[in-house]
This record gives structure tokens, C-alpha cells and sequence, in this order.
């Protein structure tokens, strides 16, 4: 059983994180912000798939003045993503997002930081502090040569910092590197001396084929330590393929159960029937489906017959033909070409 690290509540609009609420689950747009229609219609895309926070990317002030129009036109808390320029976190505010990701400490000069901060502090919106190994300080990288945990962890106290001395606590950090390791351990340290809710992340994972194996080491480790209370999947592809990774991770360690959970054999020379084209048949099948249910695709009469009765419905493969389950009962026995049907009609049917 995973205990949780007690954090810090926070609200994002209608999104509570930190405390005893799920682990959220989130991601950022790929569109370009300036294109309303685009960036409207891929958060309502997101919405569909279990996205539960969108972050926007604001590089000019034409941005900036979007957001009202995209924040009215979405169900989810929008928060805006902010680098060095300070008028653009206040126009992000006054647009009426439900938070602000920024670095204090890079955004200019003690009074503008206080503006941003006073701003932020009446909106009653949150500050999300995103430390990043590839965009550390260059002082902390002359100190310390290279991006290293202490480098990271002293990056996120200066920000702390200048939010303590401006009287504001609604805080939430992130301390992401694109190396496992490098972001583990910085969450770990962080996590012992603060109760700030934890956003985690590997940053720039990469594509789907490698990104999903660091992010699913790297957030696997840290959430089986009870450590973090929102996600993103950081991968090279359609950010809905973030947020269907990011459940499998969550669904992975039992901490969420949203969809589907598909259990299937590797094969191997017992298998008599084609049982990837019938896994992969049923996953697709399944993809958009919202309710926890499991599913065993097992190709031969070792495991088959075992994995499939422990789980909601299942297929045992024999030579050319299949037992369907369901709930642990034989159902009917029916031949190969008829086995995918077979099963995803008794799934709707129940």
C-alpha cells in the first residue's frame, strides 16, 4: 500500500490538489496559443480523455489576451506559462486564468515580482514555481558547473524565498530534469524539508518509444514513495497519448483506476492464435472507455485459463478457437475470427 506524503492544499479553479485528493492528471498545449480556435479545440479533445488541468503557453502579450476567450470556452483549470516577462503573468491574471507558472526570480526586478505576486494574491490563484535543469540560473550553473540536484533544489528555495518575503504561501513547485536520476533525487530532497504540493514530470522525455519508458521509471518511482499530487507525461507526440500514459502509470501502482486495465501474454510457441492482432483489436476497442474494467487476452491454456478468470472479462486462446469469461465463469467457447467480437459484445452488454 502506497502511503502519500501529506502536502499542502491548493485550489486550481474547480481542481483541488495536495492533501488527501487524487493525483491529478495534466498536460500542456501544442497549439499556438494566438490560434483561438486550435488551442480551444484541442483542451475540449484533452477534457474527453481525462485531462483534469491544461497549461498554456504565453510567449508575447497577443497571447496573453487569449486567454479570457479560451478560459470561457473550457470546462478545465487553465493555467498560464509564464517566462521573464512580468506584464505577461499580470494580463494572464487579469484574463482570469486559474493559475500562473512562473520563476519569481526571473522575471525582473523586486517590484514587478510584488506586482505579479499582489496581483495573483487578490485573483486568489496559485503560483506554480517550475524549476527546470535545462533553464537553471546561470549563476547556479557557474557554482555548480553542470545541472545537479543541489543546483535544482537551490533554484526552487530562491523562488520560495522571494514568495516568503512577499507574505504568500499558495505555492506549488516542480523540479524537473530530463535525466531520471537528476529528477528523482531532487523530488526526494525537496520533499523531505517541504509540504508544498509536487508537480512531477521528466522533462523532454522524448518520443512515445522512450519517453513512456523514462517517464513511467522515473514517475513510477517517486509516486510508489507516496511523493507528488499532480502529473504530466512529457512526450514528442498528440498530448492526449500523455494523458492516456499518464492513467496507465497511475493505474500501474493502484493509486487511480480510470479505464480499462488490459492484461495480455507476451506469446510464445504454445500460442495458437493471433493473439497481438486480437490485444491490440481489444485495446483500440476499449481506448476511450472511462469505466475501471480488466481485461485478460491470454493466448494459451498455462496462464490463460487463470489470468482470465481473476479478471472482468477475459479470453483463454486454444488451437483456433477461445474461452470467453467473464467474472471468473466460462461463458462460450468460439472460434478465432469471432473471438474479438465475441468479447467486446459481452463488455457493452454488461
Amino acid at each position: 500500500m502506497i502511503i502519500r506524503k501529506k502536502t499542502r492544499q491548493l485550489r486550481f479553479g474547480n481542481l483541488i490538489i495536495g492533501g488527501d485528493n487524487p493525483i491529478s492528471v495534466q498536460t500542456m498545449t501544442k497549439t499556438d496559443t494566438r490560434d483561438v480556435y486550435s488551442t480551444i479545440k484541442q483542451i475540449l479533445s484533452l477534457e474527453k480523455v481525462g485531462c483534469e488541468a491544461i497549461r498554456i503557453a504565453v510567449p508575447d502579450m497577443e497571447a496573453a489576451l487569449k486567454l479570457g476567450e479560451i478560459r470561457k470556452s473550457v470546462s478545465i483549470p487553465v493555467i498560464a506559462d509564464i517566462h521573464f516577462h512580468w506584464k505577461l503573468a499580470l494580463e494572464a491574471i487579469k484574463q482570469g486564468v486559474d493559475g500562473v507558472r512562473i520563476n519569481p526570480g526571473n522575471i525582473g526586478a523586486k517590484w514587478k515580482v510584488k506586482e505579479v505576486i499582489n496581483l495573483a494574491k487578490n485573483s486568489g490563484i496559485p503560483i506554480r514555481i517550475g524549476v527546470n535543469a535545462g533553464s537553471l540560473e546561470k549563476n547556479l550553473i557557474e557554482k555548480y558547473k553542470h545541472p545537479t540536484v543541489e543546483a535544482i533544489i537551490e533554484s526552487a528555495k530562491r523562488h520560495i524565498e522571494i514568495l516568503h518575503e512577499l507574505d504568500f504561501q499558495e505555492i506549488e513547485v516542480s523540479l524537473k530534469a530530463s535525466n531520471v536520476n537528476l529528477t528523482v533525487e531532487a523530488y526526494r530532497r525537496f520533499s523531505e524539508e517541504y509540504d508544498y504540493p509536487l508537480h512531477l514530470g521528466i522533462s523532454e522525455a522524448g518520443p512515445p518509444s522512450s519517453g513512456i519508458i523514462k517517464s513511467s521509471v522515473g514517475l513510477g518511482i517517486l509516486l510508489a514513495e507516496g511523493i507528488g499530487d499532480t502529473i504530466r507525461v512529457s512526450l514528442t507526440a498528440p498530448p492526449e497519448e500523455e494523458i492516456r500514459v499518464a492513467y496507465e502509470i497511475l493505474k500501474s501502482l493502484d493509486i487511480r483506476k480510470k479505464g480499462p486495465v488490459i492484461i495480455s501474454c507476451p506469446t510464445c510457441g504454445r500460442c495458437k492464435i493471433d493473439l497481438k492482432q486480437l490485444a491490440e483489436g481489444v485495446e483500440e476497442a476499449l481506448r476511450d472507455v472511462e469505466k475501471p474494467i480488466t481485461v485478460a487476452v491470454m493466448g494459451c491454456v498455462v496462464n490463460g485459463p487463470g489470468e482470465a478468470r481473476e479478471a472482468d472479462f477475459g479470453i483463454a486462446g486454444g488451437k483456433k478457437v477461445g474461452l470467453i469469461f467473464k467474472k471468473g465463469k466460462v461463458i462460450k467457447k468460439v472460434k478465432e475470427e469471432e473471438l474479438l467480437k465475441a468479447l467486446l459484445d459481452m463488455i457493452t452488454d454488461s
